[in-house]
């Protein structure tokens, strides 16, 4: 059994233009359109039984809007194995109201992303935001680290750890390992504490586009140093991710089955982690 817990979609009318300007951002091909179909008859291919879409709020006027189109896209899940989160901004103009309605929705949790929201993960905006999603049992994912298409350092691994000691979150998530581009950071300032990481992005190579500079392509995880921070870490905190379209369902779960771990330990990376954090859907 496997649950994908960081993908993303687009409606079906924007989802070709959206793909098109994330990859002239990126420099990285994507594998599949960036809709909802096609995401799922990727993930069924692969064996993932359900895959966790993660909006990217960029306009706060835009959060209720996106929240309830993600609502109504989950009335299908049984079908497509797709289920939607929500999004949040820093900058809603009121955040309690905002996570009521995330709530309210069923959504499960929302995703944040400091870099497109240009707002340091360390900033009192984002510990209030996650305070009250605490309170409300609500899971919150944020990206981890750089940003492969923003400049600068909005959520490194030192500003999560003041977060999480600051807040105190039981469902507090960071992408890409803690922190992409950024480890050894996440040795250093996460790893052992009361956080989950996300598996996506981070370890098997990227569709670089054949026209991107090989300067500007960054490196990945080996396997010896993504089964480094696991340990360090502990399975127990591992959630696997893909971030489709950017990253290849196969691949991926390919990726961690040829990992020196323990059938328990793939078992709770793959799938027991994110069953304990969502419950039924």
């Amino acid at each position: 059994m496997i649950i994908d817990f960081h993908t993303h979609t687009f409606p079906d009318a924007m989802a070709a233009k959206t793909v098109e300007f994330l990859k002239s951002k990126s420099g990285t091909d994507p594998f599949s359109d960036g809709t909802v179909k096609g995401l799922s008859e990727k993930a069924k291919k692969a064996g993932v039984k359900l895959s966790i879409v993660l909006p990217v709020i960029t306009n706060p006027a835009s959060a209720s809007k996106i929240n309830r189109f993600a609502a109504k896209q989950n009335q299908s899940v049984k079908e497509t194995g797709v289920f939607s989160f929500g999004g949040m901004h820093p900058e809603v103009s009121d955040y309690k109201a905002a996570i009521n309605e995330i709530d309210e929705l069923g959504l499960k949790g929302f995703k944040i992303h400091p870099a497109y929201q240009h707002t340091p993960l360390n900033d009192i905006k984002y510990k209030r935001i996650i305070g009250y999603a605490e309170e409300k049992g609500l899971i919150v994912i944020s990206h981890g680290g750089l940003d492969i298409g923003v400049d600068g350092s909005w959520c490194s691994p030192e500003m999560a750890a003041e977060l999480i000691a600051d807040v105190k979150p039981e469902r507090f998530v960071l992408a890409h390992m803690g922190g992409w581009e950024q480890w050894q950071d996440v040795k250093t300032y996460l790893c052992g504490k009361n956080v989950y990481f996300d598996t996506s992005f981070c370890a098997v190579d990227f569709a670089y586009r054949k026209d991107f500079p090989a300067a500007k392509q960054k490196p990945v995880l080996s396997e010896k140093e993504f089964t480094e921070i696991v340990k360090l870490h502990g399975a127990d905190k591992i959630l696997f991710g893909t971030d489709s379209p950017w990253g290849d369902e196969q691949t991926q779960v390919d990726f961690i089955n040829g990992l020196n771990l323990s059938p328990a330990e793939k078992s709770a990376i793959f799938y027991d982690n994110a069953k304990t954090l969502l419950g039924n859907i």
